[in-house]
């Protein structure tokens, strides 16, 4: 982010950024759960990562200079980011496809999206985070969905 916005600008910014992702994030789950209807979970997976693949592809196409970028850039970083990737857009994605299969689209994406309660604890255990009101609220209710869409 331009680092010339102030904080409330950037704050909301990253809003904004956040709700965009939620609806793409609501919506593309309806169609792999179509997607699904007449291919395994295996295969979904491997088009899937095709296509993210030609994404990739893309992105370095219209931004070069990546590569200098990651030139430069530590090994432990590439490396943590390569592991998310494997681990949520491979293995992850493997186990939704699976929940999806059988299960309600409208009953799997809420519990599967409940990744925050994971998120917010090693946030707390790992990054130091400060535990507010606010977010044991939020966790409060993640739970409260989980249970009730059991």
């Amino acid at each position: 982010m331009p680092l010339f916005l102030s904080k409330s600008r950037r704050r909301m910014k990253s809003y904004y950024f956040a709700l965009m992702t939620a609806f793409v994030w609501g919506l593309v789950p309806v169609f792999e759960k179509m997607g699904l209807s007449r291919l395994t979970p295996a295969a979904g997976i491997f088009i899937r990562c095709l296509a993210v693949s030609s994404g990739a592809i893309v992105l370095l196409v219209a931004r070069p200079q990546i590569l200098s970028e990651l030139a430069h850039a530590p090994a432990r970083n590439i490396g943590l980011i390569a592991l998310c990737g494997f681990s949520a857009n491979f293995i992850g994605q493997l186990l939704f496809y699976n929940a999806l299969k059988d299960g309600d689209v409208s009953r799997v994406t809420p519990i599967a999206g409940a990744y925050p309660l994971i998120a917010f604890l090693l946030g707390i255990l790992v990054l130091g985070e400060t535990l507010t009101a606010a977010k044991m609220f939020g966790i409060g209710f993640i739970l409260l969905g989980v249970f009730l869409l059991r």
